[in-house]
């Protein structure tokens, strides 16, 4: 291996170094055993615990009548259903958010107000263990007839919110009600062998984490069943019989295992595929696994925003063509991005590949936390790369799946962070945060501090309570470039290489590369410390060819962050102009309201004879929390 090899990791999640390591499986180090004491992170979950939780608690239980179903569909007096036939799920997400939250920032008034809420959840409850109060409300007799209107989905949001506020709390009502529908489910479908095909996945991912934390195998059986359903002609409803939508927009139009390309609905798309590497990773189902890797390929090096962003195309909320992404109309919708952290991790999970973890950080700190505005009360429901002025941050909407998608994100970040096993941990994320691990029977305190991402000095003690051998595998992040891989779909102007540096107590050390990571193989004794220094370079990116949106011009990106330029820092101007051919990219200290950020001065040169100038570049994630403006993430660099 050649030393460049050796001291590089690849651009963005393609790492063929390392492809074709032998997979090790992981299991996640969960957000409920960590304490985040990031500065970049801890002040963004103290705006969900203080801003986006108390806004979706008015939300839900003031201006709309989500919680109101609930009390309606307890009282069983023939109330009539209020909203949209798929609200309940969006209190389940609440309660999940808020479950993370409570174990990041202790709140006995939100505490409160979430048992309250789910009291009333639990006495809406049906006697066969049923929960939907649409039918509830709407009549009982036309449930289980429609494949589209999200039962089995809110089921799926109910079992995860479960899951959640037990693990945070220890409190077992939620997790009972959700235990109670899925055995209505398991004997309404699997027992019975009664075809049934989502119309909105979710459930299939949220049974795979009921089965783990009750141990009940037919939970994830049931998963299995869900999955096997779909390209089997089962499914019908309005979904199936749209030409322009088809069994397509569903991922229904092969069996899972068979599927080779991405399709439809992004949403439902993630957590599908998050869900089948969940089943893979139990069951150690090959076809699952393949068909991961296989639509994990299309989606990455054909269909993905350099922001981590899929599903280009609003009409469907979803994907079009291979290559189609358009920047001012791009759809990108938040709950997608949230997706893709999710399923990527489990891909992780499944094969122990960095590849993974690379396109995770690249959704989460840009197209992801985009969805959430910077005083923590304001969203995003779609997350266009360009705009005119005509993209506003709102407070609500009337699907309001966003809002909670984003907040129970943010507020489990702890979730991604570290992955382990037997013989080791994996830091797949760079945020700080003390945490404590059991390896080889010993118990193993660690601490990680860090400024990244504005910086990238990560300092990781381990405090093991003897001398105790074990991995300590550290991701090589897919942003140092390394050389070009055949059919990336974005790639570094600049191939210089860039080095990272890496000591252990004070020494510079050598260790060999697995699978995209550092691996520290050693014995490890209380206050040894992992110093590791990542290059902070401003690097221009530009598209393949194919994607036509991008032709001319160059994206910015500095570690995991992708920037921007927005008319509020540029004199209310984002557009008319082209990078100069020596940009001379300058870091400097910046503020975007009271986010302290880094922000990147570079030339231009003005069109109609404007002249040069100097413009100023903020991280994608803070635009838009101005007022409307006008803002481009990809740069027109002129005639060379």
């Amino acid at each position: 291996m050649k030393k460049s090899q050796l001291l590089l990791a690849l651009l963005l999640p393609f790492n063929s170094v390392f492809a074709q390591e032998s997979p090790v499986k992981l299991e996640a180090h969960s957000f409920s055993k960590i304490k985040i004491t990031d500065s970049f992170w801890k002040p963004k979950l103290e705006k969900v615990a203080k801003s986006a939780l108390p806004a979706s608690v008015y939300q839900t239980e003031v201006k709309t009548g989500r919680i109101r179903n609930f009390e309606k569909a307890g009282r069983k007096q023939g109330e009539t259903h209020e909203g949209i036939y798929y609200d309940d799920s969006d209190v389940y997400k609440a309660l999940e958010a808020i479950a993370y939250s409570l174990q990041n920032i202790p709140d006995e008034a939100l505490e409160q107000k979430a048992d309250e809420w789910i009291a009333k959840i639990a006495s809406a409850q049906e006697p066969d263990g049923y929960i939907n109060t649409f039918y509830s409300l709407m009549g009982l007799d036309k449930r289980w007839q429609d494949m589209e209107k999200h039962e089995d989905y809110c089921a799926g949001h109910l079992m995860e919110a479960g899951v959640a506020y037990y693990q945070a709390t220890g409190k077992r009502q939620l997790l009972d009600v959700a235990i109670r529908m899925a055995d209505h489910i398991d004997t309404q479908f699997r027992q019975a062998n009664k075809p049934w095909v989502s119309g909105h996945e979710e459930i299939e991912l949220a049974l795979v984490k009921l089965y783990k934390v009750t141990g009940e195998e037919r939970y994830l059986q049931l998963a299995d069943w869900f999955l096997d359903q779909r390209g089997r002609g089962y499914g019908k409803g309005a979904i199936w019989d749209k030409p322009e939508w088809g069994p397509k927009y569903a991922q229904d139009a092969v069996p899972v295992k068979d599927q080779k390309e991405i399709t439809g609905h992004a949403v439902r798309a993630m957590y599908l595929y998050t869900g089948a590497a969940d089943v893979a990773a139990a069951k150690n189902d090959l076809g699952y696994m393949n068909a991961m890797k296989t639509v994990w390929e299309d989606v990455v090096y054909r269909n993905m925003y350099v922001t981590g962003g899929i599903g280009s195309s609003g009409s469907n909320e979803g994907f079009s063509v291979d290559y189609d992404l358009p920047n001012e109309n791009a759809y990108s919708e938040t709950c997608a991005s949230v997706g893709m952290v999710f399923w990527n991790q489990r891909m992780n999970l499944l094969e122990g590949q960095s590849q993974y973890i690379d396109v995770l950080e690249r959704s989460l700190y840009n197209a992801a936390l985009d969805g959430l505005s910077l005083s923590g009360d304001r969203f995003f429901y779609g997350n266009p790369l360009a705009s005119s002025g005509q993209h506003n941050r709102r407070e609500w909407f009337g699907t309001a799946c966003c809002p909670s998608n984003i907040s129970r994100l943010v507020a489990s970040v702890g979730d991604y962070i570290y992955a382990k096993n037997d013989s080791g941990i994996w830091v797949n994320l760079f945020i700080g945060n003390q945490t404590e691990f059991e390896l080889s029977g010993t118990k193993v305190p660690v601490e990680m501090k860090t400024n990244y991402p504005w910086d990238g000095e990560v300092l990781i003690e381990l405090n093991p309570a003897n001398p105790t051998r074990f991995e300590v595998n550290l991701r090589i992040p897919g942003w140092i470039k390394g050389e070009p891989v055949p059919g990336e779909l974005y790639s570094f102007l600049d191939e210089e290489p860039t080095n990272f540096y890496l000591e252990v107590n004070g020494g510079k050390v050598q260790s060999p590369q697995k699978n995209g990571y550092l691996v520290l193989d050693r014995e490890w004794k209380k206050g040894d410390k992992i110093s590791y220094t990542l290059p902070m370079e401003v690097r221009e990116l530009q598209s393949r060819p194919e994607v036509l949106a991008n032709q001319g011009r160059v994206a910015i990106q500095r570690g995991p962050l992708v920037y921007c330029v927005e008319g509020a820092d540029n004199g209310g101007k984002a557009t008319d102009f082209v990078l100069a051919s020596t940009p001379g990219f300058e870091v400097k200290d910046y503020q975007v309201l009271d986010e302290q950020v880094k922000a990147i001065s570079f030339n231009v040169n003005g069109l109609n004879n404007q002249g040069q100038k100097t413009l100023t570049a903020i991280p994608y994630y803070t635009w838009a929390n101005r007022g409307p403006n006008e803002m481009q993430v990809w740069i027109p660099v002129g005639q060379k």
